[in-house]
């Protein structure tokens, strides 16, 4: 045999054996994958066809669970309409606020390290511990609220008890885990180069022009992946509504997937709730999708403009 020959079955067999070795060093993970989250995937979508109560066989119905979601469920439009105002105003604020904050913590102050500290720990704090929290903040009688502004000879609303202030409440709520949005930004302004700022300087721009044309544009990147991520959580929420108010009062707080839970946990129709998720996977599809269309008009990447 030819050494050419020799060595290309060597280096061929070399590159089977490592591909083995990493299909066997994924294999933990793909199990995962293919046994709790593919497997119920199909599994759900085959039920939300049907109509289950867990005690009985499924019964096939077609399409009938989400001809009544979509045409005949007054709750199921009530908390589509919740969790897209809960997500579009909760979202820009957290984002905006977590830039700010990134922004005044990127400077050389005293105790620097403290503040960073301070203003990220909220956002690793468990939500049970956060819905009690605030129960006791927006409480009507003897809450923190409440309480400072009745001091001032201020009467405060029913935060959690009036259909008109418990989402505002909610969306306040939501500003409380900035923090882990404020630690990205504060990483990528550490990566934009300082001859910009010192070229702005030169031109005898101010500190709102460079934060303006300099800082959002370079930070636009981080600002997308931030509203993503944000989008896809908001209207996953599901903890916080269902320890303060369980969905009321008058479901002016019923999220999606708290009413899915309901469906499900509460009303044992498990296809209907399953019909439920694949809608809000669905919605969650689409609004991802136009935020990634729309990034070609106003993210800004190194070395290419608008995205191209």
């Amino acid at each position: 045999m030819s050494p050419g020959r020799y060595f290309g079955k060597y280096f061929a067999s070399n590159r089977r054996g490592e591909a083995v070795a990493g299909i066997l060093m994924a294999s933990p993970w793909i199990i995962g994958f293919l046994i709790f989250v593919l497997g119920p995937m199909i599994a759900s979508l085959y039920l939300s066809f049907t109509r289950w109560d867990l005690f009985t066989a499924p019964k096939w119905v077609g399409l009938d669970n989400y001809t009544n979601l979509l045409f005949d469920d007054a709750s199921f439009i009530q908390s589509l309409k919740v969790t897209t105002i809960y997500a579009f105003i909760g979202v820009p604020l957290q984002v905006s606020l977590g830039l700010v904050l990134a922004t005044l913590l990127n400077q050389k102050i005293r105790f620097l390290g403290f503040f960073r500290t301070v203003y990220y720990l909220p956002s690793v704090i468990g939500g049970i511990a956060v819905a009690v929290m605030f129960r006791w903040i927006f409480g009507s009688q003897f809450g923190l609220i409440n309480g400072f502004l009745s001091s001032i000879g201020v009467q405060g609303p029913s935060w959690l008890g009036d259909p008109n202030w418990v989402l505002p409440s909610f969306i306040l709520m939501s500003l409380w885990g900035a923090g882990s949005s404020m630690l990205i930004y504060l990483g990528a302004l550490q990566g934009i180069p300082t001859d910009l700022y010192e070229a702005a300087d030169v031109d005898g721009a101010g500190s709102f022009v460079k934060f303006m044309r300099i800082t959002i544009p370079m930070m636009t990147p981080v600002i997308f992946f931030n509203m993503v991520m944000g989008i896809i959580a908001g209207l996953q929420e599901f903890v916080i509504p269902f320890i303060m108010t369980g969905g009321g009062p008058a479901d002016s707080s019923l999220f999606l997937v708290l009413y899915l839970y309901r469906n499900a946990f509460e009303f044992f129709k498990m296809g209907y709730a399953s019909a439920l998720a694949w809608l809000l996977f669905i919605y969650i599809m689409v609004l991802t999708g136009l935020v990634l269309r729309s990034s070609s008009m106003w993210v800004y990447y190194e070395g290419s403009m608008k995205g191209r």
